[in-house]
């Protein structure tokens, strides 16, 4: 099982001390979640004002900060619509990418994911295919590049934890019918985070942790740092 790090998310940076605009500042939480046990990092860089941002500028710094705090960890970034609504505008800034990631995360059920997958994969950055529902999951299985993705996000909404197994294993067993290869990555937000994480450590999938997900321990609790979402998910995952 792999354990990654999304250190921040869209989330505004006031909701947490380490949610901050400085790349810096979310660069040291992350690697230091690396060094509580993370081995790949999720982040999406941000503009002056703290806005997810896929400018190449931004991308760049955001990039270089987190690569200086953790040397040799691989590192992904979004491409959320969010981010860049226009479809056109967002594959220019991809083209414009200077600093690449090793991976970006693509929605399936946004606009124009061909697109953006197969603009990613003519740059050498391996595709997260992003399944949040049953529209984006039929967008992913009649998609002509769905093959080529590096790994399959089965990403759930934040929803009871009493629906978290039907709900992922769902998605699960229509992605492996697919695909049966590629490796799936499940995770939660917010209510179903760590019943998420749980349901993966039980199938043996990889998973994710971090302030993006959930600002919450599994007791409840305000999770002071990335670094402290990360030790507690190690603690409930199998030793490697």
């Amino acid at each position: 099982m792999i354990l990654h790090a999304c250190v921040n998310g869209a989330r505004d940076v006031a909701e947490h001390p380490w949610l901050s605009a400085d790349e810096t500042v979310v660069a040291q939480d992350a690697a230091a979640a690396v060094d509580a046990g993370a081995a790949e990092i999720h982040v999406h860089p941000k503009d002056a004002a703290g806005r997810d941002s896929l400018a190449p500028e931004d991308v760049q710094r955001w990039l270089g900060a987190v690569r200086a705090a953790a040397p040799g960890v691989p590192v992904g970034v979004t491409t959320g619509a969010w981010a860049e609504p226009d479809v056109s505008r967002r594959l220019e800034a991809i083209g414009g990418w200077t600093e690449l990631p090793d991976y970006a995360s693509v929605n399936w059920h946004e606009d124009g994911a061909d697109d953006v997958a197969v603009a990613l994969g003519r740059r050498g950055i391996g595709v997260e295919a992003g399944i949040w529902d049953a529209a984006g999951l039929e967008a992913w299985r009649v998609s002509p590049v769905r093959g080529d993705c590096l790994r399959v996000l089965v990403e759930l909404p934040a929803e009871a934890a009493d629906v978290v197994r039907s709900h992922a294993e769902g998605l699960i067993a229509h992605v492996a019918r697919e695909e049966p290869d590629l490796p799936i990555l499940l995770h939660g937000e917010e209510l179903s985070t760590w019943p998420a994480l749980d349901l993966a450590a039980e199938l043996g999938l990889d998973t994710r942790i971090g302030l993006e997900d959930t600002l919450l321990l599994p007791d409840g609790s305000e999770a002071p740092s990335n670094a402290a979402l990360v030790r507690a998910a190690r603690a409930r995952l199998p030793r490697p």
